[in-house]
Formats: C-alpha cells, sequence, structure tokens
C-alpha cells in the first residue's frame, strides 16, 4: 500500500529496550492531497530512519504496511514504511486527483486529429439525453 502525501510534522525519535534489544521509532504526519485531505501518521523504525532522512516539508511517497494488534481488550494500529521515494508525492500518479488526470496535456508524439473525425457541431446525435 502506498501514501503519498506532504509531511506536515515530525515528531521526536523514541527508543527503548524490548525483549529482543533496543529499539528506535519516528513518526511523521503526513498530509494527504485531494479534495478530501487526511492526515496519516506514519512510523519508521530502526536504522531508516537514517537511511530515509525525512524532513518536514517534502513531498513524498511511503510505502507502508498496515498492522493491527490488541493489548488489553483494546486495538491499536501501525502504518510502518518500508520504502520512501521523495518527491513522488507532488507529481506520482498516487496522490494525483481526477482533475489533474482530465488536465493533463496529450502526449508530444499523438497526432492531432484530423477534420473527419470530430463531429460538426451543428450534428444532432442520437442519444436520448
Amino acid at each position: 500500500m502506498e501514501i503519498s502525501g506532504r509531511v506536515i510534522s515530525v515528531l521526536p525519535e523514541q527508543s527503548g529496550e524490548g525483549r529482543n534489544g533496543p529499539w528506535r521509532k519516528q513518526d511523521y504526519i503526513v498530509e494527504t492531497g485531494g479534495q478530501f485531505p487526511r492526515k496519516v501518521c506514519v512510523t519508521v523504525w530502526g536504522d531508516k530512519i537514517e537511511q530515509f532522512a525525512i524532513r518536514e516539508g517534502e513531498e513524498v511517497t511511503f510505502s507502508v504496511n498496515v498492522e493491527s494488534r490488541e493489548f488489553n481488550q483494546r486495538w491499536y494500529t501501525d502504518v510502518k514504511a518500508w520504502k520512501v521515494e521523495k518527491g513522488a508525492g507532488e507529481g506520482g500518479a498516487a496522490s494525483r486527483t481526477p482533475d489533474q488526470f482530465m488536465n493533463t496535456p496529450p502526449p508530444q508524439d499523438a497526432p492531432p486529429p484530423s477534420d473527419d473525425q470530430i463531429p460538426p457541431l451543428d450534428q444532432e446525435d442520437d442519444l436520448p439525453f
């Protein structure tokens, strides 16, 4: 699954000691684009924090795994990033709205339509609406 958008907040790094040894994680708040933007908290674990080097204001696409777990009869959901593409949030297909697809110019190698392919405006069609 992919989530694309702009990083609006970088939360402080958290660390601790578990039964498998020390752990580190950092959360990022990402705002998706479109007519109804959403805010999503994405977590990066361990050495990937430095590898991805995500900064506030960057446009990114996160490849994530979504997982829920139960603790004391309550459910918690994690959105864990395993891959990050920077700059893809702005122009990537995953974050484009339908309006952006409709307003995209045709490819340069496409020939313009010929006159016999375009019906005249005064010609009446047989559509019922």
